[in-house]
């Protein structure tokens, strides 16, 4: 699906090194009904084991059902990029390839891509934020924010007797101009959600952040309204890749706790004014510990080549990624865990953590007593990223078989990707990009997929059987969004194509938080197809069993048109709009 946003991104993989009941509710009535036994929820269409049949040419839900299962089976482990169970994942890939005999298109002459993960891990006693002579508490009054997603932040940084300055509000434009911040720590209040209070979600500023970048670091008043165990993983392991030179210098973006911003300025944060100096100065001090990863983390690439003696030299790039978050240590039940989120969070993680009223936590007991009689509780642990992005990961190897079967290919070369890290940061697609093993300036295209196996009504509140949301269609080249349109105008597709979350300044940044970004960097032309959040986004529930499949087919079906038509066309699209800078921020 599309990613999370880079400070859900943090819950998320936080969520493997904690307990889910922690993140679906805060509250102690909740946390306890997710801990108490429950049995399974009623007889689903879909089985929770499915005895895998061979494969076809034809791209069949027989076919996703079937590769999806061993994909997202509880073995893989979650798949989290960097450990054995991302690499068990692509292993299952390359077996299939080689034994559909796609070509390899990845270093050396095989199927992999080495992309050189590395992990972070702060040294919590060598934090340091101190005003005055009176030192603050880290991941209780301060916590640096690691870089991800390609934001304006510095993995570390140091200001000694630095003068403080109150900011505003970040988001707002009367905030404290970038000329205002040169040297100085500027403390500042988050962002504003839609709801009209105030969000964690500090990414939404990120451009406004970037322009800070003379700053000696951003502290936003948040450590309070973030679940405390986003920030648990801040202390343990970031994965990211070495830093590049053109990347230029972040700026240190530190969430705070309102108690820490009163000793930085002096003064309660609503009481001071925009610009106005604190009375005593501050020091800080971040610094990573840097180490390769537990498990190699690799791109897989393979191609089906054109037939056009030209234009064979030519390649759409159809991708999906490989990973997901792993798993927890903290069992939960499953049933119990989908229940309570159906009330607190029906968007899963994408769903801002609230508290259960007693009512809904009626309704959630009388749920539970209601399976009990049923089956018995089937503790859960294991993040399986079935929809994320198992389906697409596996709709795109349906995709290679299909390819590899026709007799005649289309006129292009179609490279396959299944890319890693996209859940840490989009780094896999970020180093292909960077170093593709293809000419870059002869990538025409590019197709993504994420999260394409649900969509229901039950999902989206527009969904169903011809749902499908897409991004990014015309953002460099008009003739490619219509090129996607005429495709679906065909009588076998007839999507409804939800353009909603592709808007200028969507809140939620969805174009900036999948691996097509990545390519649109660069100027190539791309589409994001998916079918949206759903109540297993990012959650221990997001298994094979609530797939779709019949609407994962029709979606699949509909990639396969539109990448052959890219893949056979005699030009390939024109881009009639703004280049954007491939170092630069993201905007939406």
């Amino acid at each position: 699906m599309v990613p999370v946003a880079p400070i859900e991104a943090f819950r998320e993989s936080c969520v493997t090194r904690t307990t889910l009941r922690s993140v679906i509710q805060s509250a102690a009535g909740i946390a306890a009904v997710l801990a108490a036994a429950a049995p399974a929820e009623a007889q689903r269409p879909n089985p929770l084991k499915h005895a895998p049949q061979p494969t076809t040419a034809a791209i069949t839900a027989a076919d996703l059902m079937t590769r999806l299962y061993i994909f997202a089976d509880d073995s893989m482990l979650g798949r989290d990029a960097g450990t054995i169970g991302n690499v068990r994942g692509t292993e299952y890939i390359v077996r299939e390839l080689k034994r559909l005999g796609l070509r390899p298109a990845g270093d050396s002459g095989g199927y992999y891509q080495d992309v050189p993960l590395r992990t972070s891990a702060y040294v919590v006693d060598s934090a340091l934020l101190r005003v005055g002579a009176t030192a603050l508490r880290p991941r209780v009054d301060f916590q640096l924010l690691p870089p991800v997603l390609g934001l304006p932040f510095a993995a570390q940084g140091e200001a000694m007797d630095a003068p403080v300055v109150f900011g505003g509000r970040l988001g707002s434009s009367d905030a404290i101009k970038p000329s205002e911040v040169a040297g100085k720590l500027v403390v500042m209040l988050p962002p504003m959600a839609p709801s009209g209070e105030p969000a964690y979600q500090v990414w939404a500023a990120a451009d406004q952040i970037a322009g800070y970048r003379a700053a000696a670091g951003v502290l936003v008043v948040s450590l309070d309204i973030t679940p405390a165990q986003v920030f648990l993983l801040f202390a343990q392991q970031q994965l990211g890749l070495p830093p590049r030179e053109a990347s230029g210098v972040g700026v240190p973006l530190i969430s705070i706790s309102a108690d820490a911003a009163r000793q930085l300025l002096g003064v309660s944060p609503d009481r001071a004014s925009v610009g106005s100096a604190a009375p005593q100065r501050a020091s800080m001090r971040f610094a990573p510990v840097v180490v390769p990863t537990a498990a190699p983390t690799r791109n897989v690439l393979a191609m089906v080549q054109g037939s056009d003696p030209a234009l064979r030299n030519e390649f759409v790039v159809l991708s999906a990624h490989s990973d997901h978050v792993g798993f927890t240590r903290n069992p939960i039940d499953h049933d119990s865990a989908r229940f309570a989120n159906r009330i607190a969070r029906p968007q899963g993680a994408e769903s801002q953590p609230r508290q259960l009223t007693g009512e809904e936590q009626r309704r959630v007991n009388a749920q539970v007593d209601s399976v009990r009689r049923l089956r018995p509780s089937r503790p859960d642990s294991i993040f399986n990223g079935a929809d994320d992005d198992g389906s697409g990961a596996m709709g795109l190897l349906e995709l290679a078989e299909y390819f590899q079967s026709l007799p005649q290919k289309p006129k292009r070369s179609i490279v396959f990707a299944w890319v890693v890290a996209e859940e840490k940061g989009l780094f896999g697609s970020e180093w292909f990009t960077e170093h593709p093993t293809v000419p870059r300036e002869r990538i025409v295209a590019n197709v993504n997929i994420d999260m394409i196996g649900r969509g229901s009504a039950t999902d989206i509140d527009t969904g169903g059987p011809d749902y499908l949301q897409l991004l990014g269609s015309r953002r460099l080249s008009s003739e490619y969004g219509d090129w996607v349109e005429a495709v679906n105008a065909r009588p076998e597709h007839g999507f409804r194509l939800d353009y909603q979350f592709d808007a200028e300044g969507h809140p939620q940044q969805y174009y900036c938080r999948s691996d097509h970004y990545n390519f649109a960097r660069w100027s190539i032309p791309t589409v994001f197809f998916s079918t949206g959040s759903h109540v297993d986004y990012h959650m221990v529930t997001d298994e094979p069993q609530y797939i779709d499949y019949a609407h994962y087919e029709k979606v699949t079906r509909f990639v396969a048109a539109f990448a052959a038509e890219v893949a056979g066309k005699a030009a390939r699209p024109s881009v009639d709009k703004p280049r954007p800078d491939p170092y630069g921020s993201c905007r939406q």
